[in-house]
């Protein structure tokens, strides 16, 4: 598996083990409250809503707070989440490596000017709207944690089922779908009763650039600083780790 696969692992790990809970679901809130608010108020009819439930499921958030965030978005509670707008900066790490942050924010001018400081004070650099874009796509992401052996036999279902692609190593296996292929191919696979420990639709890298260790230490400095903002929901980057680098940040997380 890749240093960028192993770091997105990591950092999914530790999303859900973290122990600063406010913060993390008041994120997870937010992410629920638009996304109902855009396409509606119940899951089976809104796929965006549904992976949102989910993602905050997956982090232990409680059925409470998920419900009064869908609540919030028809506009019961004092605050609806109206205000709340879909903001993308783009950037570049210590030794190039190309940075999306997906942001929401009622405040656009907060949010750009914290973000822009995040990146110059950490030896970043924040750049023009589409500058690194064109370097992601959609994907759809499935993680299921099994044998060696095992972990082949799924992979070949699922390319039978419709995957894209998979990658693997000695614990895990990641299959990757295309948006609309996502939530049949996640159906199938529960269907078959294999258990996943991370199933979403999110920004991958369509390719990845190589980082020394120095600079991988600053850009994943660079990209936990900006996970840290109030108004930044998710950091996408390209940048391909060495291990080292990973194990030694995994062992501090």
């Amino acid at each position: 598996m890749s240093g960028h696969s192993k770091w997105s692992t990591i950092k999914h790990q530790k999303g859900q083990a973290d122990a600063r809970r406010g913060k993390v679901f008041t994120k997870l809130a937010r992410e629920v409250t638009v996304a109902a608010r855009s396409g509606g108020p119940d899951p089976t009819m809104n796929a965006s809503l549904r992976l949102a439930v989910e993602r905050a499921r997956q982090s232990n958030m409680p059925m409470d707070n998920i419900d009064r965030a869908i609540k919030r978005a028809s506009g019961q509670g004092s605050d609806n989440g109206a205000s709340l707008e879909e903001v993308i900066y783009e950037g570049y790490s210590p030794g190039g490596a190309a940075i999306m942050v997906m942001a929401l924010t009622d405040n656009r001018n907060r949010a750009a000017s914290e973000i822009r400081k995040t990146f110059d004070r950490q030896n970043g650099k924040l750049g023009e709207s589409g500058s690194v874009a064109w370097t992601f796509e959609h994907k759809g992401v499935i993680t299921i944690e099994e044998s060696l052996e095992r972990s082949e036999e799924i992979a070949l279902l699922a390319i039978d089922m419709g995957a894209d692609d998979f990658m693997q190593d000695d614990s895990s296996l990641e299959i990757y779908t295309t948006p609309e292929t996502f939530e049949p191919l996640k159906e199938a696979l529960n269907a078959q009763n294999i258990p996943t420990t991370r199933a979403e639709i999110t920004m991958m890298p369509k390719n990845l650039c190589s980082l020394a260790p120095r600079e991988a230490e600053k850009t994943i400095k660079l990209l936990d600083t900006l996970e840290e903002l109030d108004d930044v929901q998710r950091v996408h980057t390209n940048g391909d780790f060495p291990t080292e680098i990973l194990e030694r940040y995994n062992a501090n997380s």
